[in-house]
């Protein structure tokens, strides 16, 4: 809960209206400073990822650590801590991360909500049916869906020069979600 608490102070200084990172301990040492530079990203990020988020605790750390940032763009990615009740009521864990996205919603009805997929490189059965549940969620609730399960061959040098040459021609449109989600959750 000191993570939680740090958030608390961070948010006082951070500008509103940028993209946040909310999942869980994986995410929470995405080098976001050095990703920025390297892809030229010009939005504002915050990480305010946790080690203990599950989806049963998420609308509650949602409220206190995103929230108060008024986010423009939010990349859910939530489920890792959640297999095993996935795997017991996978109905249950959908009707919670629905109530999660309401809440988002409820809070700022221009915020872009993605969700990102969990890695699945081992072929985990019950983290291949809880990825497709997230697809279905994300499409039935207007959600963008951004899939990194599995391994993808991805250039991140082409893809940085790419985007540094549209930055250098003045382009400055938001970065489609699969796009920043590569970045992201698969730099390594």
């Amino acid at each position: 809960m000191i993570q939680e608490k740090n958030y608390l102070v961070l948010n006082e200084l951070a500008e509103k209206d940028g993209t946040v990172i909310f999942g869980g301990k994986e995410d929470m040492s995405i080098p976001l400073c050095e990703l920025k530079q390297a892809f030229r990203l010009d939005s504002k990020f915050y990480n305010r990822s946790s080690d203990n988020i599950n989806i049963t605790n998420a609308k509650e750390l949602y409220e206190s650590c995103v929230a108060p940032l008024e986010p423009d763009t939010v990349l859910l990615h939530i489920g890792e801590n959640d297999l095993e009740l996935f795997g017991k009521d996978p109905d249950k864990f959908i009707s919670l991360y629905r109530e999660l996205i309401s809440e988002i919603r409820s809070d700022n009805k221009k915020c872009r909500i993605a969700i990102v997929s969990l890695k699945n490189y081992d072929g985990d059965i019950i983290t291949e049916r809880l990825n497709e549940q997230l697809k279905y969620l994300a499409d039935s609730e207007r959600c963008e869906f951004a899939d990194i399960a599995e391994k993808k061959i991805w250039n991140p040098i082409a893809t940085r020069d790419a985007i540094s040459f549209a930055y250098l021609l003045g382009a400055k449109v938001q970065k489609p979600i699969y796009d920043l989600a590569k970045i992201l959750f698969c730099y390594v």
